[in-house]
């Protein structure tokens, strides 16, 4: 078993096993793509090298100063295509209430995540800390050392779990690339779509689930941060497709209105205006100056 791939199956030269031995091995050449990944490269860099702050660094970091004005029109800090936290972003961090108000903010989400057919699908276990593991990710990436690095220090003591997946056999669930991979292999997915990547759809409905969760928890509430978490969503969720980031605006505003979530719930929380639809037909909803261009350089500007 490699450490974060697959257990092959034993060669068969049926057409299925043919089949199935081609899409296993598209799904471990997505995963290769998402390990080369910048960030996720960092993060890993950060779990297995150490680099965390020990318990008396983190008695040592200075109390929060309290907030006189809140912090606004802070650009999305990726230096070399790698997210980096700074001052700005870990004062948004602290504006926003910490890890404690991630958290409610993440759990939340969760709950809409599993009430949604289409993104529980790709969540095999309602079990695993999903919301606070998510809530301590956030965190580092905005607060860095200041933060205490409560993710990478999730994951240097969180004990290995090796998983057994339909098309994929035995994973080792370690990091952010072996997590994804294994939720394109999850069990609760049509049999036809195991092994499938993130599409656009996938990544809208997830957007708009998260989006909402954020405005319902208050997170929102603090403009300065929702400025900058769309933007950073933006960032982030181009290695699993790279035509999503130009939907993070969009998915924002969805639950703004009230109107929209009232036919979300009503459908039987299914957003079939979004689901099956080609790049070229979501695009063409869009406002004109959120559309990808040579001139529109969004996020990052």
């Amino acid at each position: 078993m490699r450490y974060f791939g697959v257990k092959k199956r034993s060669p068969d030269h049926g057409a299925v096993r043919d089949a199935e031995a081609a899409v296993v091995a598209t799904a471990e050449a997505s995963l290769e793509q998402l390990q080369l990944d910048p960030d996720i490269r960092e993060e890993n860099a950060a779990a297995g090298l150490g680099l965390v702050l020990d318990q008396d660094a983190l008695d040592d970091l200075p109390a929060a100063e309290p907030v006189s004005q809140l912090t606004t029109g802070v650009r999305l800090n990726v230096v070399g295509r790698t997210h980096q936290p700074s001052e700005a972003t870990a004062r948004l961090l602290e504006e926003v209430g910490g890890v404690a108000t991630l958290e409610r903010f993440t759990n939340l989400f969760y709950e809409k995540a599993f009430a949604d057919p289409h993104i529980d699908s790709f969540i095999r276990d309602h079990n695993d800390p999903h919301g606070a593991r998510f809530a301590k990710w956030i965190a580092e990436k905005l607060g860095g050392d200041a933060s205490g690095r409560p993710w990478s220090r999730d994951r240097m003591e969180r004990p290995a779990e090796v998983v057994s997946l339909p098309g994929a056999g035995e994973v080792q669930v370690h990091d952010r690339s072996s997590a994804h991979y294994a939720a394109w292999h999850s069990p609760k997915r049509a049999p036809e779509k195991v092994g499938d990547h993130f599409q656009l759809d996938d990544c809208r409905i997830w957007m708009r689930l998260h989006f909402w969760a954020a405005r319902e928890s208050g997170a929102f509430d603090h403009p300065g941060f929702q400025e900058y978490y769309v933007k950073f969503i933006g960032h982030f969720v181009s290695v699993y497709e790279r035509t999503a980031p130009a939907f993070a605006r969009e998915s924002a505003r969805w639950s703004e209105d009230a109107e929209n979530i009232r036919r979300y719930l009503e459908a039987g929380r299914e957003m079939e205006n979004v689901k099956g639809l080609s790049y070229h037909q979501a695009i063409s909803a869009l406002p004109i100056h959120e559309r990808p261009s040579m001139r529109n350089q969004w996020p990052y500007v």
